[in-house]
């Protein structure tokens, strides 16, 4: 054999650049499920199912090509750790090289360079052109540069890419339409009627595979009741066209917003299909600009959209990789309390963390404020390990792949890089949360004070962070305000609200 091309669950597309010139007189295509890739953190079943619902028909693709494929099942009778299945095909098959893609997480990297060493087959990495940005070309951008910005990152993949561009310019004249999109919904009237995403109805093999996640990973948490995410290349096309067609129009201007029973508003969906590589960010950029250039969808829902795709994912991906493996064990707070119990199941007392919790475990998703502005900002309030948070964010989101979960955790959610690459931590009282949403009502926590038995536990916390780092927060001017409004507190009520930030640490498992 010449080349034993290994596909992982997350490169499932025919255009990859590992298959280029495939023979299928001296190639084959390896495949693997490893039950130890779904028990190194505690996955949802959803998370699991969409893995290997997305392999089992992109190997049905391969199959139909009439390519050579060796493809080992979850349930194989053999060990469960991907490298010892790894080790046993290349056992089997001898190939003078094994070919793949880059890999998305330095782990599993690591591990195929080892087992492929031990073996002594020689081992070729082929660049990942699925992303716009090389880690070569990151890392070039990056040299000499203390602090990362994405803001200029995104200026620079712009121009490149000449995405929403007029000349040297940008459409519009500015680059960013951040402050037309951080709109609630209407506090009376709540979301509204929101178009449905393409949601895809389980198929024979995704039910068979539904049976497999029940059998195998029973103890697991979460749902597969609702489960209705893309696992085809067609599906990921058909769910890219519903979303510019019926939700760009109105996703800037509300991709902020929270309300309970919405567990998607007006966002895409659409990153679980990028990660897995179904869909290509190139279309998805292109069809959300000529929505805007054909006045389906104005600028700044365009802008707002193609920020997360061009920007801010390419960053982070850039960014992973540049700073791992510092980045996993990075604690700039040096937080360790353990991660609550009810993080698992949603029971907590807290309006809005029970819905984001409940809504994570039913569907494996939430939206980027959710996870960053309530999972997110309470988790670093409440000085929890970034290991244990990685880890959870890791397991719960259908769309996690460890170069953009961890990065994302990390650094944007807990602050655990410092500035490395997010200028301020992202943090905020129960009052960001009661204008974003409509999770405070009813709640048994009141946002509006800091103190006592009925005081919101973000309002307390976010009170007792600053009073903590208050030094810090006052030297950089993308802090100071929240720094001098706390000068506005008398000492009793600081005293208080130490006593009763002290409280809540204490016991998190009873809020």
């Amino acid at each position: 054999m010449r080349n034993l091309i290994l596909v992982l669950g997350d490169q499932l597309t025919l255009s990859s650049p590992a298959l280029t010139g495939f023979d299928p007189e001296q190639d084959v295509v390896l495949m693997i499920e490893a039950p130890g890739e779904a028990t190194l953190v505690w996955s949802h079943k959803a998370r699991i199912a969409l893995f290997l619902s997305a392999m089992r028909h992109f190997a049905q693709g391969i199959a139909e090509r009439g390519w050579p494929l060796d493809y080992v099942p979850v349930d194989a009778d053999a060990p469960p750790a991907f490298s010892d299945r790894l080790r046993a095909a290349l056992q089997r098959h001898r190939p003078r090289a094994l070919k793949l893609l880059e890999a998305g997480e330095l782990r599993m990297q690591q591990a195929i360079a080892s087992v492929s060493e031990a073996e002594g087959v020689a081992l070729q990495w082929v660049d990942d052109t699925h992303f716009l940005c090389s880690r070569t070309e990151f890392a070039h951008w990056a040299q000499g540069k203390r602090e990362l910005r994405m803001e200029f990152f995104y200026r620079e993949m712009r121009r490149k890419h000449r995405v929403l561009m007029e000349g040297s310019e940008p459409a519009g004249g500015q680059w960013n339409f951040d402050t037309d999109n951080r709109s609630p919904y209407p506090k009376r009237s709540g979301p509204g009627t929101i178009p449905a995403p393409a949601g895809f109805a389980p198929d024979v093999l995704t039910q068979q595979v539904f049976a497999l996640v029940e059998r195998q990973f029973a103890g697991h948490p979460g749902s597969l009741s609702q489960f209705r995410w893309p696992v085809t290349r067609d599906q990921a096309l058909h769910a890219l066209q519903v979303f510019i067609d019926t939700r760009l129009v109105q996703f800037g201007k509300y991709q902020d917003a929270m309300w309970t029973d919405t567990p998607t508003g007006w966002h895409s969906l659409l990153s679980a299909a990028l990660n897995l590589h179904l869909l290509d960010p190139r279309e998805v950029i292109a069809a959300a600009e000529a929505a805007c250039l054909s006045g389906r969808a104005s600028l700044a829902d365009a802008e707002g959209f193609i920020r997360q795709v061009l920007g801010w994912r390419e960053f982070i991906r850039g960014v992973y990789w540049l700073d791992m493996p510092a980045m996993r064990e990075a604690n700039h707070y040096a937080h360790l309390r353990d991660l609550p119990a009810w993080f698992w199941s949603g029971d907590t007392q807290m309006a809005c963390l029970r819905d984001c919790l409940k809504q994570t475990l039913d569907y494996g998703y939430a939206h980027h404020i959710q996870r960053l502005m309530v999972t997110g900002n309470f988790a670093l309030l409440a000085q929890l390990s970034p290991q244990q948070v990685e880890d959870w964010y890791l397991a719960v989101y259908v769309d996690a792949i460890e170069w953009v979960e961890l990065p994302n955790t990390a650094g944007m959610a807990l602050h655990a890089c410092g500035p490395r690459f997010t200028s301020k931590p992202y943090i905020a009282s129960g009052a960001y949360i009661r204008r974003q949403s409509n999770y405070c009502s009813g709640c048994r926590y009141d946002p509006s004070k800091r103190t006592g038995e009925t005081a919101c536990p973000f309002t307390t916390l976010y009170w007792h962070f600053i009073d903590r780092h208050q030094r810090a927060l006052a030297a950089s001017p993308r802090t100071a305000l929240m720094a001098k409004n706390l000068e506005k507190l008398g000492d009793d009520e600081r005293v208080a609200i130490r006593l009763r930030a002290a409280d809540l640490l204490n016991d998190l498992e009873s809020l």
